[in-house]
């Protein structure tokens, strides 16, 4: 067997080639981040191994800058192995005490490592092609959460123009209230609005769910309204709405093009468990990446730090251990928003919370629980690829 050790950089890469044998083949050497550099690499493989089968690539999980280089390498048909960085971290201290730590170092310590043989996957072109479902997951991740912050803007300015508005509505974050104060930003420009453009201006952002009635009772509202009068805190409004509209439209946009991997690439039968959603499901799929990468749905939930660590010396022994927390935190938020509606609509599930409810645990650790039985499903539905059956 040939093993090669890759150290990942932004403009340059690392390498080292040894055999089952220990015989350096490739004194560490730099290639750069470019075709040029890759060619480099693969024809020195080549020449050390006619069979590619016989050959095991190792790199570090850099995120980015490795993704290029992962991608030529299976098109090459080479089994390549991503490492997580703290693995190896671990791992090179196992060999010295010393605290060395070069990049040549770490490219023969990754290529040391996959010659140990220890627990390691390979990385397949379905975990290289989940890639971009996982880019699009995380980037609506990413957008919501922007936009809530400026949900939240909004509502300290309205808190300031025209604070009676709140009371009068379902919720201020609805398409006629923000058409209301994108042309009347506070209260006193509501006050002397014309009562036939608030109307007019309600009844067609509603959809004519509002009418004369509301547009009267703003306007009462506003002229009685303690809500200051500050120009400046006005335009703060009018952007801030208008990034939410332009983010809403992003959003939606990312969504469809999530629900088209899904439905074309992807097909998973994660869709069909009552209460999972294509945004949740996507996130959980991209998430999770290849399947085969996992014996087990415990395996799963240590990935998305779901475990309950463990503290064990001499007599002492932790009774109340809490969720480690280490893995992927996209993972764990999709999880767990997922088991909270899955609880909702799905009987067994349901029944299942209640239970651990019942039992005096607090709502967050019952959920913790349903999510690991909501995990164990995913994970048999993936393997099995059979659409999920309700219980009677």
């Amino acid at each position: 067997m040939i093993y090669v050790g890759i150290d990942i950089a932004k403009d340059k890469h690392d390498c080292f080639i040894t055999n089952s044998d220990g015989e350096v083949l490739f004194k560490s050497f730099t290639i750069s981040n470019n075709r040029d550099g890759f060619e480099t690499l693969f024809q020195k493989i080549q020449s050390v191994s006619d069979d590619l089968t016989k050959v095991k690539v190792g790199l570090e999980a850099t995120g980015h800058y490795s993704y290029n280089l992962l991608g030529y390498l299976l098109d090459k048909g080479l089994p390549t192995y991503v490492i997580n960085p703290l693995h190896t971290n671990l791992y090179r201290k196992s060999l010295s005490l010393r605290k060395t730590k070069t990049d040549k170092v770490d490219a023969r310590t990754i290529a040391s490592m996959i010659m140990s043989d220890v627990n390691l996957k390979s990385y397949s072109d379905t975990s290289y092609h989940n890639e971009e479902l996982k880019s699009l997951t995380r980037y609506r991740f990413d957008k919501v959460k922007e936009r809530a912050k400026l949900k939240t803007s909004v509502s300290r300015l309205i808190c300031i123009l025209f604070p009676e508005l709140e009371k009068l509505v379902p919720t201020l974050h609805m398409a006629s209230v923000y058409a209301l104060l994108s042309e009347f930003p506070s209260a006193h420009a509501v006050a002397s609005a014309h009562l036939t453009r608030l109307i007019n201006l309600l009844s067609q952002s509603s959809k004519n769910r509002y009418g004369k009635d509301t547009a009267v009772m703003f306007r009462e509202a506003a002229r009685n309204s303690i809500g200051s009068n500050m120009p400046t805190k006005s335009l703060e409004l009018k952007h801030t709405i208008k990034l939410i509209q332009e983010l809403t439209s992003e959003i939606d946009e990312i969504e469809a093009a999530i629900k088209q991997i899904m439905d074309e690439e992807i097909q998973s039968p994660i869709l069909t468990i009552p209460g999972i959603s294509y945004r949740m499901g996507a996130m959980i799929i991209a998430e999770i990446g290849d399947f085969c990468r996992f014996d087990s749905a415990d395996k799963i939930l240590a990935y998305a730090g779901m475990s309950p660590s463990t503290y064990q010396s001499g007599q002492l022994d932790n009774c109340y251990s809490h969720m480690e927390k280490r893995g992927s935190r996209y993972l764990r938020y999709a999880l767990y928003n997922a088991t909270k509606y899955v609880c909702h609509w799905d009987k067994s599930f349901g029944e299942y919370l209640a239970k651990k409810r019942s039992e005096g645990k607090h709502y967050n650790v019952a959920i913790s629980h349903a999510a690991k039985k909501l995990v164990r499903l995913i994970f048999a539905m993936e393997k099995s690829r059979k659409a999920y059956l309700p219980t009677a």
